[in-house]
């Protein structure tokens, strides 16, 4: 029997304990996962492209079957190219659903070989995002238990020297 794989691209800025329980119930229904990790030059991520890859790579270093790669451009382009033909995409709410319908639809036209695969969180992590955790931490707030713990301690390190950096 082939071996099946899917994409699961995102921004991971940082990646979240609700990223890493799609991967790894990803991984009962696929061989093998790759984490595409959006390069968008439109946005001002808060880790370099290199780190949110490096700290995935950290996470998952036990994971034969998880691979981590950088990627700019179309996902359907990224996809063709890996010879991947599912996209893995998390769920959290119905907020989620009509953005992510979109981007399906829209992949679909563009590269109608290409299937979306759609995964709900566990519910302990419905609520969370990239964009709460950074929000929290930059306030001060705990991040424990909402991303890896290695993830947890580099969050703090960068806010602590982007408040340095602005304070000069």
């Amino acid at each position: 029997m082939p071996e099946t794989s899917a994409l699961y691209p995102g921004s991971f800025d940082p990646i979240t304990n609700g990223h890493v329980d799609i991967i790894e119930r990803g991984l009962r229904v696929f061989d093998r996962i790759v984490v595409a990790v959006l390069e968008n030059p439109k946005k001002a991520p808060l880790f370099t492209t290199k780190e949110r890859v490096r700290m995935i790579q950290d996470i998952f270093a036990s994971k034969k079957e998880v691979e981590v790669r950088a990627f700019d451009g179309l996902l359907v382009d990224f996809a063709r190219a890996r010879g991947t033909g599912v996209v893995m995409r998390g769920l959290r709410a119905i907020s989620d659903f009509e953005y992510e319908f979109q981007m399906a639809l829209m992949n679909r036209n563009l590269a109608p070989d290409i299937e979306t695969f759609f995964m709900m969180p566990n519910v302990n992590y419905s609520f969370l995002s990239s964009n709460l955790v950074r929000e929290v931490a930059a306030l001060g707030g705990s991040v424990e238990g909402l991303v890896p713990g290695p993830v947890a301690r580099k969050l703090r390190d960068k806010i602590k020297k982007s408040k340095k950096v602005q304070s000069s």
